[in-house]
């Protein structure tokens, strides 16, 4: 069968309508996952535990501001087109808020009566009032008068103070307000300020909230002389998916602004959260206030906003934690031990280096191999491009800049539209052209996703090309948090390769790719060539196999590949973090089909596919997962692998992951199983594995 028909839905053979999970209920089955990482505690540490299920809160705000908002927007503007997974918008969103109850009632039990119980045995405590002592009860009040009331803007609501407009995620306090001289009541709002710490330390890791600290002043600190007749907590989730219109790159850039001032200022809202204790009609004057459905509230039966434990996972109680970790140079860009940086042009002069962050660091790696073309004078060119990076500072980004005032003619490639971080990005972009470095923010429609850095530099009579492909950003903060790989290489074919992408990005000229598949045009076509090879080598009685490891698949064509690849009999291994579509393990339909997902306290990020290509596995890495936003709407690469050390690398981590014997979760159908213990001892953890293997390896001569 042809590529094209791989393509096209009418060639296909029968298969059942039901053979999709929806991406969204998937989405909530993947943060499931994170919340068994917080209930845990045979392999993760307490204060890491209370961490996951931090994130747990933080990944279902994200999952509202955007998925749950698109969905909401597609209800209102009456598009009842049913999704492929079979769910018409309505039906869909009403699931979606009947798990997230379900979900969100055990991740409160689970502080309630696990988490917050263990803080306390081991010293640290989220304390009630009535657990304060008198000493501390003192403080609260110079505390509060001193640090809180200053900064706080409480509101009472009538004719001439209307409600003020309560922005996305802030935790605020609904107060029903009694005039005692004249018997008016009034409506009250007062926000927990978000500049100060949620928890207030007392000392001797003694801990409260904020918020009940404000509401315990609220009749003599905050509204002096009135009587409350009741007060909860609320919090609204807002959509915060931008929608900019594109004409042209430096068009975006103003609109990009203008969407942002918007952010702050006018976002329909999605989600209300409430504490269960607050009265009908308290709740009916918000809703009515916000214009929301009693279906969008979430009841919940303690303070709001978990995210804040990040908090406490950040105390300094090394017992605690996982043990510490330090990211150690590869050895291969480390032969000779000297108290200098390593030379890492020549070190690729002589051999091609696969990464694997964090485990290798990033520091002595990527971020060198940039600061060392910024400082070396045979430098020319450096090209690089940048979707997420730290915030307020970057050793990349300080070394492009370097590079620029140096007289080197420096291209950056920088993605405005990278969600969330399009402020950032728009200052960082600022920097760099107030420098010099030649900006631009990619192909219109498009946005740019892979990760790739080039350098061109002068050897005698001959210019050389050096140049990293990655899986993840050049952010030196999250290359210690996500596992990422990337190639160091100065191979002509794959230097041709990125300089021709680059080129693509900045003149919207066609180009061809030896080593590479290339999104939008190439990354779908090049996986169903390689899936339709695998099919007629298992025909043929020659060696097949699919494995690939991704963030995420939910693109039909591809999925469908791989059901007729697993009936067709060849065995199909997928490493799945988050969201998957495929189904494995369906009689007649995908019983070939292996899908695992692997948490833990590094976030999986990279993306490899392995071919068996009867006994001459082709292999690649790169920036693209299966989803259609990567593959039709984002400049996307995978940079084929060929070094036998490097396949063998890579053939290592798919045994390890789909070893019985290692801690993973396995689908099947759409049921999550976890598995990371067996009679009460824990399995392999991959990623420990991974860090006590670090120490143990030797460069290759």
């Amino acid at each position: 069968m042809s590529v094209e028909s791989l393509e096209s839905a009418d060639a296909l053979p029968e298969l059942p309508s039901n053979r999709f999970s929806d991406r969204e209920l998937s989405w909530l089955a993947f943060n499931r996952r994170v919340l068994d990482l917080a209930r845990d505690d045979l392999r993760v540490p307490l204060l890491e535990r209370t961490r996951f299920l931090s994130i747990f809160f933080s990944n279902l705000d994200e999952f509202f501001r955007v998925r749950v908002a698109g969905l909401k927007r597609r209800i209102n503007a009456d598009i009842a087109l049913r999704s492929s997974s079979g769910y018409l918008p309505r039906e869909l969103y009403d699931i979606i808020f009947r798990q997230t109850r379900e979900v969100t009632a055990e991740a409160y039990a689970l502080f309630d009566n696990v988490i917050r119980p263990e803080l306390a045995a081991s010293g640290i405590h989220i304390l009630t009032w009535a657990e304060l002592t008198d000493a501390e009860r003192e403080f609260i009040d110079s505390h509060f008068g001193a640090r809180i009331r200053p900064v706080l803007d409480p509101v009472a609501v009538d004719q001439s103070h209307p409600m003020p407009y309560v922005s996305g995620l802030s935790v605020s306090l609904a107060v029903t307000l009694r005039n005692p001289r004249t018997g008016r009541k009034r409506f009250g709002r007062v926000k927990v300020p978000n500049n100060l710490p949620r928890f207030v330390p007392l000392g001797h890791d003694r801990f409260i909230p904020i918020e009940l600290i404000m509401t315990q002043q609220l009749g003599k600190g905050i509204y002096r002389g009135m009587q409350i007749e009741s007060s909860a907590a609320f919090r609204v989730t807002r959509n915060e998916d931008l929608e900019v219109e594109e004409d042209d790159a430096e068009n975006l850039l103003t609109a990009l602004e203008k969407e942002l001032q918007g952010r702050r200022t006018d976002r329909p809202p999605v989600r209300l959260e409430v504490e269960d204790h607050m009265d009908t009609a308290m709740l009916e004057r918000l809703l009515d206030e916000l214009g929301m459905q009693e279906s969008e509230v979430i009841r919940l039966p303690s303070m709001l906003d978990l995210s804040a434990l990040s908090q406490f996972a950040d105390l300094e109680r090394e017992s605690l934690k996982y043990p510490s970790f330090l990211p150690k140079t590869h050895p291969e860009l480390a032969i000779v031990e000297r108290s200098e940086s390593a030379d890492i042009f020549a070190a690729l002069r002589s051999r091609d280096v696969l990464l694997q962050h964090p485990y290798d660091a990033f520091a002595t790696s990527v971020q060198r191999f940039i600061e060392q073309a910024a400082e070396d004078p045979d430098v020319l060119t450096i090209r690089q491009t940048l979707y997420r990076t730290a915030e307020d500072s970057s050793p990349i980004i300080d070394a492009l800049i370097k590079a620029a005032r140096r007289g080197k003619s420096v291209m950056v490639v920088v993605e405005l539209k990278a969600r969330f971080d399009e402020e950032t990005n728009i200052n960082w972009a600022t920097k760099l052209k107030a420098a010099g470095c030649h900006v631009i923010y990619g192909l219109v429609g498009l946005k740019t996703h892979c990760k790739l850095a080039m350098v061109v530099r002068e050897e005698g009579e001959n210019l050389r090309t050096y140049c990293h492909v990655g899986t993840g950003n050049y952010n030196h903060q999250t290359a210690r948090i996500y596992e990422d790989m990337g190639l160091l290489t100065a191979n002509p074919f794959i230097a041709r390769d990125v300089e021709n992408v680059f080129n693509h990005i900045a003149t919207e000229s066609e180009e061809t790719y030896k080593r590479m598949l290339v999104a939008p045009e190439g990354v779908r076509k090049g996986l169903l060539r390689a899936i339709q090879n695998e099919i007629d080598n298992h025909a043929k009685g020659l060696p097949s196999g699919i494995r690939i490891k991704v963030n995420s698949i939910i693109d039909e064509t591809l999925t469908d590949a791989l059901y007729r690849a697993s009936q067709a009999g060849v065995k199909v291994d997928m490493w799945v973090r988050g969201i998957c579509s495929v189904r494995p393990g369906i009689p007649g339909l995908s019983e070939n089909i292996r899908v695992r997902s692997i948490l833990g306290r590094f976030l999986e990020h990279s993306r490899a596919y392995w071919f068996a290509n009867a006994g001459n596995p082709r292999v690649a890495i790169g920036s693209s997962d299966l989803m259609h936003r990567n593959l039709d709407r984002r400049v996307e690469v995978l940079v084929g692998i060929n070094h036998p050390r490097h396949i063998a690398q890579i053939e290592h981590l798919f045994d390890i992951a789909f070893d019985e014997g290692t801690a993973s979760w396995w689908l099947s159908g759409d049921t999550w199983t976890q598995r990371t213990a067996v009679d009460g001892k824990p399995l392999l953890d991959i990623q420990e594995h991974l860090i006590a293997q670090v120490g143990q390896r030797r460069a290759v001569r």
